[in-house]
């Protein structure tokens, strides 16, 4: 079987390329593809192959996808711009009738979450598209944290307008996992995976977890979003990304990421991993 993975330079890409040779897929058979060749032969050194990926050029689109069977369409990180970059992903996709597995946000359909239109735009085209399609609405990734866990134990604070809404979030390496299981199966053609922790969490229990893991006492400062708009761009942030900062905490304290319903950790046979067992090896690291 014949896998391309799109976006491989990115961690999660990176991640789910591991993940497939550890499940014994042949590294001849997987494709590597991102924007930066250079950044791709660490993935070359692995026995994969690889090729220039860029989502605005459809030539390397094409070239990529000649033998495709599966395409992983890991959604792209420019926002505003996400959506004709994956019309012309899918639209490769389709000259080769190759099945494909997309990278979506929760309930994107349906929620008011500040990333959900681009994702659910991209679902639209996929369902117009003829093709056999997956849709991995991934969580929120542990991950986006780790800056602010490391800020967190120099400060002794950390900074929110979350209220108590809760994050169910998991590593990239458990939402990897579950991709490397969807690509190599058939079991899930057709279906859209809400992917989420097990155990959603919020702000004090990310204090109470930094306080125990540390050492290292630490308070949470909850703030409006009009007050925690002012002091991110206090602290020099720009507005638009502080806007975004403070929407998502609004999204996160409306509870728009508290969902789980346990379908990550069946995938994967497994508990997810939970926040305590992230913020130990990212602090042992």
């Amino acid at each position: 079987m014949s896998i391309v993975v799109t976006g491989a330079t990115g961690h999660l890409g990176r991640q789910i390329i591991e993940q497939l040779l550890a499940r014994g897929a042949t590294a001849s058979d997987i494709l590597a593809g991102g924007r930066n060749a250079a950044a791709l032969q660490d993935l070359a050194a692995l026995g994969v192959r690889t090729a220039r990926i860029d989502y605005e050029d459809p030539a390397t689109l094409d070239a990529a996808f000649a033998d495709a069977e599966k395409i992983l369409l890991i959604s792209g990180s420019e926002v505003g711009r996400r959506v004709p970059q994956h019309a012309a992903v899918i639209d490769a996709a389709r000259k080769v009738d190759a099945t494909l597995v997309y990278t979506s946000a929760p309930g994107a359909t349906t929620s008011t979450l500040v990333l959900a239109p681009e994702h659910k735009a991209t679902e639209e085209l996929l369902d117009a598209s003829g093709l056999t399609h997956t849709v991995l609405r991934n969580s929120w990734y542990t991950e986006n944290y780790d800056e602010t866990i490391q800020q967190a134990i120099t400060t002794g604070a950390l900074l929110t307008s979350t209220g108590d809404g809760r994050i169910a979030s998991a590593p990239r390496r458990d939402y990897a996992e579950a991709a490397a299981v969807v690509l190599l199966s058939e079991d899930h053609d057709g279906a859209v995976l809400e992917l989420s922790g097990d155990h959603p969490w919020n702000f004090e229990e990310l204090a109470a977890t930094i306080t125990e893991v540390s050492g290292r006492e630490v308070r949470v400062d909850q703030l409006s979003t009009e007050d925690h708009l002012a002091a991110l761009l206090s602290f020099g942030l720009d507005e638009g990304t502080a806007g975004f900062v403070t929407a998502l905490d609004a999204n996160i304290r409306d509870g728009l990421l508290a969902g789980a319903d346990g379908t990550l950790s069946r995938l994967l046979g497994r508990p997810t991993t939970t926040l305590h067992q992230h913020v130990r090896t990212l602090l042992a690291e």
